[in-house]
């Protein structure tokens, strides 16, 4: 299988399996991880998702572009192509719990949208990172476009779609393309996971509000800020805090 989702204490892990095509995506691949997102958000045990090769020095060499060189004249194939990466993306950002992209290796195009997709990016002093469409006579989604321009601001992501260079994790860090840079995520795994999923889940939705355009509250956000306070976390968390203890959210 070119995709796998394990699931363990808290933490599912999506594994990009192909290793022989440097983990490029190709069809099957992009229709089937908008359902391993799906399958580890409607686990209550979950409480994040990390996506990560299965295979060391590798994250995703991007789509899969002898699949697109051998459809470039189909167009039904193109549109469902086309349908495909946008779902993935679509479902991968908006997933309901954290998600962490561990970056090992290189991180090209499609691979780098993935990365873009998720909450938080974690890379090796190894990684390197690359927008490529440029070099291949392609556009980059606008989907993708606009989750790399909030990260890092419209200039640098002029420089890197324009150019179509490969960033190392050093610049790719300080340029705010990636988050942090560790051998694992095994550590933000931890605090993600020790804390309240009805505070993460909810303070991502609002995130994703805000980079949607959203700059006031409404009666659903004032809801639920509100709401929390009669909730269980609350009072396990507060309890916690006053006791001196940590908190053991169910």
């Amino acid at each position: 299988m070119t995709l796998r989702l394990i699931t363990g204490e808290h933490v599912a892990r999506l594994f990009i399996d192909r290793a022989d095509k440097r983990n490029a995506f190709n069809q099957a691949m992009w229709e089937k991880l908008p359902e391993l997102v799906l399958q580890a958000m409607a686990d209550p045990a979950v409480r994040l998702l990390t996506i990560e090769s299965a295979h060391p020095g590798l994250f995703c060499a991007g789509a899969d572009i002898a699949e697109l060189l051998a459809n470039k004249d189909d167009a039904g194939w193109r549109s469902a192509n086309q349908a495909a990466i946008n779902r993935a993306q679509h479902v991968l950002a908006r997933a309901e719990k954290p998600v962490i992209a561990f970056i090992d290796g290189d991180c090209v195009g499609g691979g780098c949208g993935l990365a873009l997709a998720a909450d938080i990016r974690v890379a090796t002093p190894r990684a390197r990172l690359g927008i490529t469409p440029a070099k291949l006579g392609l556009v980059y989604p606008l989907h993708d476009t606009k989750l790399l321009v909030d990260l890092v601001g419209p200039g640098q992501a002029k420089r890197l779609l324009y150019t179509g260079m490969l960033l190392s994790a050093d610049e790719a860090l300080r340029i705010g393309l990636v988050d942090e840079l560790a051998d694992s995520p095994g550590h933000l795994e931890d605090l993600i996971a020790a804390n309240s999923v009805h505070s993460t889940t909810g303070m991502k939705r609002f995130v994703r509000r805000v980079l949607d355009g959203q700059a006031e509250d409404d009666a659903a956000t004032l809801a639920v800020f509100a709401d929390a306070f009669t909730a269980p976390d609350f009072l396990e968390g507060s309890s916690a805090f006053v006791e001196k203890r940590k908190p053991a959210f169910r």
